[in-house]
């Protein structure tokens, strides 16, 4: 462990640290509150920290757990005999060099520090059988410290959980997941008129979309623990590429097929943008100020969510779900392990077992959103299995490609945000334009995979499974893979589907309410590393947050594509340009999508206002950032086996 400490806070820092130390090594064995007094004192030699970019939320007191005290007192114990001569090799290399380089080996990312940075406190572990090397975290530090030191870090990325555990855990990221993986082919497949007979196995191709995408992203893209499904940013493409073909007995398939032409091919453009750098290009542009918004309107432009808002909402369940999830996570997590890993699971289980029996008992009505109807599963089939082209051969238009581009170019604007909110609350760096290039290529591959199997729709990074790992702290790689798993199972087994199915609305908003809470906090915490005495950030991260609101709601309230395409028409001189399909639809699309405006907003203002580096939080990012060399890629894994 490392400590840094300002010479400004003590007049004889030496003395403070060995004093510090002092108290720690007498009290190792003490009790809790003489173990807590001196981890007080060792921390107080310290005035000046900087907040680490971790995991870690500002509101949090998981850290405090009498397990983290214990741990780190016997730390600074062990290192009591060394640390004297540490701070003096620190202090006069300070006085030469004027800074200090430290190499994290370990993780391949190294963190620079200015010129004023103080020198550091080198505690090492007793029996270090390599006194040189550079320690795992710099506590104080921007982006040091490990994920072991993340006191809301369960289960780091790289860590397996046991067997039984992964597999509960990753039924819970797969429940989390469900609603918004159900609700989007049930909007499509009642916008095309899809008889019911084919509905299951629709269904169906979603999850083993979703399944794949998420292997492959685990695996070979950015190789975050986040999953990947079916994204709502192509659905307002989608359903106006279904109003021109027609709908019905007799244009549904037609419709499909004209949506897997265009999904095919913003597949093949997202995945060139990906592996070509672009997206990676463009990070070195944006700042906190331009990601702050962005994270933030991912869970705040899901506030008007249909499970949420609805006026014949069962809200006494809504309620119910809220209060299980906010009661195991956040009052009964350290009663026991078993309400800090499942937080969201057992709140799921709970309400629906309850709705259930309600609803078999006839306590709840039949027209209830909260009925919960079991015919479902005793008329799906055993067995289903989707296949490549299941719809035949897909057709291909430029305007529906081009206005299908809006919703993936949302889509891609989303994930920027989605990798930078699953990498501060798994504990590690900010992702790398490396990382991020990979990541958005591996979405176009699960995005062409998507239009091939013909689920009308792509695929993208799920914020709801980033807010699980915001609640219960695993951010197992591994335990996604498991959940990955499941969803092929239910996708090719008839009876799962068809439960899940049941799983009542209210249920579904509960949790939306609990996780995009979350969400949009991640977001708005990364304004920590901007000057927030400069009127120039605040104006921009409040237009951008009030646009990524507004726009939205206004495009709501224009209907469809159809009328605001009129409405561009008539506008003034550029009526003309505006008033084009392609053009209409893109505004159309990307209007409606709250994390692209605010983006975009946030985006052109911070690069074309004028504004320092260090305001604008460019110079501390840099530091927080993982170098590009920390990230391997599939090739350098598993062809050359680095």
């Amino acid at each position: 462990m490392l400590y840094s400490a300002s010479p400004a806070s003590s007049t004889n820092p030496t003395s403070a640290a060995a004093s510090a130390l002092a108290a720690a090594s007498t009290t190792a064995s003490s009790s809790g509150p003489a173990r807590a007094s001196a981890a007080s004192a060792m921390r107080s030699s310290a005035t000046n920290p900087v907040s680490a970019y971790s995991g870690k939320m500002a509101t949090s007191t998981r850290s405090s757990r009498p397990a983290r005290r214990a741990r780190t007192v016997a730390t600074f114990a062990a290192g009591s005999q060394s640390v004297i001569a540490h701070w003096q090799a620190a202090t006069a290399g300070s006085d030469t060099a004027g800074g200090t380089r430290c190499a994290n080996k370990g993780s391949a990312t190294q963190h620079a520090y200015a010129p004023a940075r103080a020198p550091m406190v080198v505690v090492r572990m007793a029996g270090d059988a390599n006194p040189e090397a550079p320690p795992e975290g710099i506590a104080g530090e921007p982006g040091t410290e490990s994920v072991e030191q993340s006191g809301d870090v369960e289960y780091g990325v790289e860590e397996r959980p046991p067997t039984g555990e992964s597999v509960l855990l990753g039924l819970q990221h797969y429940l989390t997941m469900v609603g918004a993986n159900i609700a989007v082919p049930l909007a499509l497949a009642g916008a095309m008129g899809m008889p019911s007979k084919w509905q299951p196995i629709y269904i169906g191709t979603f999850f083993v979309v979703s399944g794949v995408g998420t292997l492959l992203q685990t695996t070979f893209g950015n190789r975050y623990p986040i999953v990947q499904g079916a994204t709502f940013s192509m659905l307002a493409p989608a359903i106006a590429i279904i109003g021109f073909v027609g709908t019905g007995p007799d244009h549904w398939r037609d419709a499909i097929l004209a949506l897997q032409g265009a999904i095919i091919v913003g597949g093949i453009v997202e995945f060139a943008l990906g592996y070509l750098g672009v997206m990676g290009w463009l990070k070195k542009y944006l700042s906190p100020v331009v990601v702050a918004p962005t994270i933030a309107l991912i869970g705040l432009s899901l506030f008007s969510a249909s499970q949420v808002t609805m006026a014949n909402q069962a809200w006494w369940l809504v309620g119910l779900t809220v209060v299980l999830i906010v009661l195991f996570s956040q009052y009964l997590d350290d009663a026991h392990r078993m309400f800090r890993l499942y937080p969201v699971l057992l709140g799921i289980v709970v309400a629906w077992v309850l709705a259930t029996a309600l609803s078999v008992l006839g306590i709840i009505p039949s027209g209830s959103a909260a009925f919960v109807d079991l015919s479902t599963v005793a008329n799906a089939s055993l067995v289903q299995v989707p296949t490549p082209l299941q719809w035949g051969m897909p057709t291909f238009q430029t305007s529906f490609v081009v206005g299908m581009f809006a919703g993936v170019l949302a889509s891609m604007i989303e994930s920027f945000g989605d990798y930078h909110a699953v990498a501060r609350l798994a504990g590690e760096r900010a992702p790398s334009a490396r990382r991020i290039d990979h990541g958005i290529g591996m979405e176009g591959i699960a995005t062409l995979f998507a239009g091939i199997m013909g689920t009308g729709n792509g695929s993208t990074s799920y914020s709801e499974n980033i807010g699980a790992i915001g609640l219960t702290g695993v951010a197992s790689r591994y335990v996604i893979q498991i959940g990955a798993l499941l969803m092929l199972v239910v996708g090719f087994v008839g009876y799962f589907g068809a439960l899940i199915t049941t799983i009542p609305s209210p249920i579904i908003g509960g949790l939306y309410i609990a996780m995009f809470g979350q969400i949009a906090a991640v977001g708005l915490s990364n304004l920590k590393h901007v000057d927030l005495d400069s009127s120039r950030n605040v104006f921009i991260v409040g237009i951008s947050l009030f646009c990524g609101l507004a726009l939205p709601a206004y495009m709501g309230n224009v209907g469809s594509a159809a009328a605001f395409q009129q409405g561009m028409a008539s506008t003034p001189i550029l009526g003309a340009l505006l008033g084009l399909k392609i053009v209409s639809d893109t505004i159309y699309v990307v209007g409606g999508t709250g994390m692209a405006v605010g983006g975009l907003v946030a985006f052109v203002l911070d690069n074309t206002v004028e504004g320092s580096r260090e305001e604008r939080g460019l110079d501390e990012w840099d530091q927080l950032t993982e170098d590009d060399e920390a990230f391997d890629s599939a090739y350098e894994r598993y062809v050359k086996g680095d």
